[in-house]
């Protein structure tokens, strides 16, 4: 395994656990198909389906004196649309995962992984 899929697994693996303590149910992770992928789906406590990116970068320099690249930036406009086709496709071929009432929407988890092996999550809601 590779530095950078080590790195994205972990990331993963810090989102399920922060989604689950946010009382999230877990329904897949790494959904693959031809047309794209899904990190996580899960399903909040109001019952709304929320497909979650997640983007993890190491952190050089946890001072932040260093302008470094945020997590956030590797989130690109063509990924973004390729993400919202897929979550479309889901949702329309899992139609008893969707709440009438709520719906579906992508969030994005940036996670920032320090040299210390500490973390850094930030949530954005329906991106």
């Amino acid at each position: 395994m590779n530095l950078k899929s080590f790195v994205g697994e972990l990331g993963e693996n810090l989102a399920t656990k922060y989604l689950i303590s946010k009382n999230c149910e877990i329904l897949y992770r790494n959904y693959l198909k031809p047309w794209g992928e899904l990190d996580i789906v899960c399903r909040t406590t109001d019952g709304t389906l929320v497909f979650v990116e997640v983007k993890t970068l190491r952190q050089a320099f946890p001072d932040a004196a260093i302008k470094e690249l945020a997590p956030e930036e590797n989130l690109t406009k063509a990924k973004l649309l390729k993400l919202q086709r897929t979550a479309e496709m889901f949702a329309g071929n899992h139609s008893e995962l969707v709440n009438e009432e709520r719906g579906w929407r992508i969030d994005l988890l940036a996670i920032k992984i320090f040299p210390d092996n500490t973390h850094q999550i930030a949530h954005y809601e329906n991106i």
